[in-house]
């Protein structure tokens, strides 16, 4: 079974959709669900869902550790022709995952109790992303 998640962003951060997931797996058995972002410039990760204040520090963390490339620490990137937020996004796409794998029970993700499913947007505008889902 397969499906794709479109998730509009509102530019950099974590916007959850685990309820979109556990709504299309409602009525599924035992498996393996695989999740796929079609996307160069942003990431999938499972997080705490509980306190917002964790998915805030995580983009300021990333945000850090790899700024835009228009400040001076990364005056060495070559790639600037869609905008200093570009290539930043690139490298912290390669730096998290862009597939998540989640057993699935009777329908129901096997997450714990306080995780979610996020795409994490590195852009610094609003987005449109699409997510290819496969559960076996």
């Amino acid at each position: 079974m397969q499906t794709e998640f479109t998730i509009a962003t509102r530019g950099p951060g974590l916007t959850e959709f685990t309820r979109e997931v556990r709504a299309w797996l409602t009525g599924q058995g035992d498996g393996l669900l695989t999740l796929f972002l079609r996307h160069t410039s942003c990431s999938l990760v499972i997080q705490e869902n509980a306190d917002p204040e964790v998915q805030d520090d995580l983009a300021e963390f990333f945000a850090r550790l790899v700024p835009p490339g228009d400040a001076p620490s990364m005056a060495w990137i070559r790639h600037t022709y869609e905008g200093p937020d570009d290539m930043p996004a690139h490298i912290k796409a390669a730096l998290l995952p862009v597939s998540l794998s989640i057993p699935v029970a009777g329908g129901v993700p096997c997450l714990g109790t306080w995780q979610g499913i996020y795409l994490f947007e590195h852009r610094s505008r609003p987005h449109t992303r699409r997510v290819a889902a496969h559960f076996a």
